[in-house]
């Protein structure tokens, strides 16, 4: 399975649960989903950025312009929103994960008592 396609369907909760313990420019996100996922993960920024925008559009972030130095960078933040929706992406992946473990790798059925 190529990086991208794992990330695909899951950006958002990604994105949401990178944020979860405090504000972060852009390429502080990427790097903390490239840190938490051991390496495995990695988000271009033309398809994180739209993200972020919807994201913000939708409620559950919010931004502002913060300066480091002499540069202006733009931080996201989880809203109140933005944590319940991270909740209820968790749980989401919980039952998929179960779900598709389930068929992938069965357990063996229980044999008679003896």
């Amino acid at each position: 399975m190529k990086k991208g396609d794992a990330v695909r369907g899951h950006l958002d909760a990604l994105l949401l649960a990178a944020l979860e313990q405090g504000p972060l420019h852009g390429y502080a996100i990427i790097t903390a989903v490239q840190k938490r996922s051991g390496g495995v993960l990695e988000l271009r920024t033309g398809t994180m950025y739209p993200a972020l925008n919807r994201l913000e559009r939708l409620g559950l972030l919010r931004s502002d312009w913060q300066s480091a130095g002499e540069r202006r960078r733009r931080c996201y933040e989880l809203t109140d929103a933005g944590r319940r929706a991270l909740g209820e992406e968790r749980t989401a992946w919980r039952e998929l994960t179960a779900a598709i473990g389930a068929v992938l790798d069965p357990s063996p059925a229980p044999g008679p008592a003896t």
